[in-house]
C-alpha cells in the first residue's frame, strides 16, 4: 500500500475498479507521500486529510454497490488554487483573495470527480499566476523536486513539482503563456495546453474575465506519462455549459498523414545547443517510429503574436491589474506588469484582435500542410529560480526565451510539452503543437517520442 502513490494514474484505476486496492488505499498512502515531501517543496498550499478520505470511501461505496464510478476511479490529483473548488479559498496566489471561498466548484473540478477522481490537494501557483516562476506572498515559495535552485515552472508550478514528487497521479493546471507546459519541463514531466473550447473553466467566486484570456487561457493536465494525459484530457472535458466557448467535438479526429514539421529555431528563438540537440532527438524518436519529419527552416510568425498575446493577457484592464499588484505589494507581480508596460499600454482590443484572426488563418493553413509541429518549449534549460527578479537583462531573457509558450496561446492551439531527458540533473523537453481540437495528434506522436525515453519518475525530492 505505501508505494501505490508510484503507480501511474491508469494502472492505479484498474487496480481500484477491478478491487485490487480500495480508494482509501490510495488516498491513505497519497497522504502520507504527501506529508513525507510536501515540506520539502512546499507544492501544496491547502489539503484536508478527513475529506480526502471520505471522498475515497464514496468511491469504494460506489464500487462495493456495482455502480460506474468513472475512469479516474479513486486516483488520487490535485488542483491548482486559481480555480474554485467549493469551501476552499481561489486565492490565486493573492493575499488580498485569501477570503474569496467558492461555494461551488469549477467545471474542471466537477468533471474531475465526476470521473471518480479524488481531490487530494490545492497547489501553488505565483501571483495572479502571472510568471513562469512560483512564489507569493501568501503561500510562500515552490521548489522543484529535481534541483531546487531552479524553477519549478509557473504558473502551474505546484502542480508540476507535487506530480514530479509523487504527490498525485495527475496535476491541473492552467495554461494562458505556458503555465501548464513549463512546469511540466521544469519539472520533467508531461503538460497539455488543450485547445480552447475542449475543457471547461469558469469561476463563479471571481469577476468574468476578460475577452483575452477568455480565447486563449485553458485548463489542461500535468502527468508523469503520456497516457495519463489522455485519460485526464477525457475526464476534463466532460461537457459543462458554464463555459461559453466550450465545444463538443469528439477527442479522436479523423486520420491525417504523420507527417511532423521539425523547426529547432523558429522565428528567431535562437536556442541554446542543449535545447536543439533535445528538439533533433526527438525528431529522430518519431522518424524511428514511422513518422515522416520535415525539417523547415521557419514557421509561421510567432514574435508578433507573443507581443500580440501579452497585449491581450496584460494590457486589457492594465493600470488596474498594476492597481492590484501595487496594492498586494508581489514583487514577481510587480516585476511582471512594469517590465511590460511598454509593450501592452495603451491597449487598443480592436486592432489587436483584427491583427489576430490574419496571424492565425497563417497558422491554421501552415497545419494543413504540417499536421504536427515539432518545436522548442523554450529557449533555454530551465531558469534559475527568480531569474526574472534579478534584473532588467535577466528579465529580457526570461521572456524572449518563452517564445514558443506565448505565442501558441494567441492562436488557440493545443500544444503537449514532452519530456525527454536529463542535462545533469536538469529536464529538457520538446513541444508538440497541432491543428485545432487535434490533442489526439500531439498524444500520438507524444508517446512515440516518450519510448525513446524519459527523465525518472517519481523522485524524491533533491537537496
Amino acid at each position: 500500500m505505501t508505494d501505490l502513490w508510484r503507480l501511474s494514474a491508469a494502472d492505479l484505476a484498474a487496480r481500484i475498479a477491478s478491487k485490487q486496492v480500495s480508494a482509501r488505499e490510495a488516498a491513505t498512502s497519497a497522504l502520507a507521500r504527501l506529508d513525507a515531501v510536501n515540506p520539502r517543496i512546499n507544492a501544496v498550499i491547502d489539503h484536508r486529510p478527513d475529506d480526502v478520505l471520505r471522498q475515497a470511501d464514496r468511491v469504494d461505496a460506489a464500487i462495493a454497490k456495482g455502480e460506474s464510478v468513472g475512469p479516474l476511479a479513486g486516483v488520487p490529483i490535485t488542483v491548482k488554487v486559481n480555480v474554485d473548488q467549493a469551501g476552499f479559498a481561489t486565492t490565486n496566489g493573492l493575499k488580498l483573495q485569501r477570503d474569496t471561498i467558492a461555494t461551488v466548484n469549477n467545471p474542471v473540478v466537477d468533471n474531475l470527480l465526476k470521473a471518480g477522481a479524488v481531490i487530494l490537494g490545492r497547489t501553488n501557483t505565483p501571483a495572479v499566476s502571472y510568471r513562469w516562476f512560483t512564489s507569493n506572498l501568501i503561500h510562500g515559495t515552490t521548489r522543484n523536486p529535481r534541483d531546487p535552485g531552479i524553477t519549478p515552472g509557473g504558473s502551474s508550478g505546484g502542480a508540476g513539482s507535487a506530480t514530479a514528487a509523487g504527490i498525485g497521479h495527475i496535476g491541473h493546471g492552467t495554461d494562458i503563456a505556458g503555465s501548464v507546459r513549463y512546469p511540466a519541463y521544469a519539472c520533467g514531466i508531461h503538460g497539455l495546453r488543450p485547445t480552447v473550447g475542449r475543457i471547461p473553466a469558469f469561476n463563479t467566486a471571481l469577476p468574468e474575465r476578460p475577452i483575452g484570456p477568455q480565447i486563449s487561457a485553458v485548463s489542461g493536465p500535468l502527468a508523469r506519462t503520456i497516457a495519463d494525459i489522455r485519460l485526464a484530457l477525457a475526464a476534463m472535458a466532460a461537457r459543462d455549459v458554464r463555459d461559453v466557448w466550450w465545444m463538443p467535438v469528439p477527442l479522436e479526429g479523423p486520420p491525417l498523414p504523420r507527417r511532423v514539421a521539425l523547426c529547432v529555431n523558429p522565428d528567431g528563438l535562437n536556442p541554446v545547443p542543449e535545447v536543439m540537440a533535445a528538439v533533433v532527438d526527438a525528431a529522430g524518436r518519431l522518424e524511428r517510429a514511422g513518422w515522416i519529419v520535415e525539417e523547415i527552416k521557419d514557421t509561421p510568425p510567432l514574435q508578433e503574436a507573443a507581443l500580440l498575446q501579452t497585449r491581450l493577457w496584460l494590457g486589457d484592464g492594465y493600470e488596474a491589474q498594476l492597481a492590484l499588484a501595487e496594492k498586494e505589494g508581489d514583487p514577481g507581480a510587480l516585476a511582471c506588469l512594469r517590465g511590460n508596460r511598454a509593450k501592452v499600454f495603451p491597449f487598443d482590443l480592436s486592432q489587436t484582435l483584427t491583427r489576430r484572426a490574419t496571424l492565425t488563418r497563417d497558422w491554421l493553413l501552415f497545419l494543413e500542410k504540417y499536421p504536427v509541429v515539432l518545436m522548442p518549449v523554450s529557449g533555454e534549460l530551465p531558469f534559475a529560480d527568480q531569474l526574472d527578479r534579478k534584473d532588467e537583462a535577466s528579465f529580457t531573457r526570461v521572456w524572449h526565451a518563452q517564445l514558443t509558450q506565448i505565442a501558441i496561446p494567441f492562436f488557440g492551439l493545443p500544444a503537449l510539452t514532452v519530456s525527454t531527458g536529463l542535462v545533469d540533473r536538469i529536464p529538457v523537453g520538446v513541444q508538440l503543437v497541432s491543428q485545432r481540437f487535434r490533442e489526439d495528434l500531439c498524444l500520438a506522436a507524444g508517446e512515440a517520442i516518450e519510448a525513446g525515453g524519459t527523465p525518472p519518475s517519481p523522485i524524491d525530492p533533491v537537496g
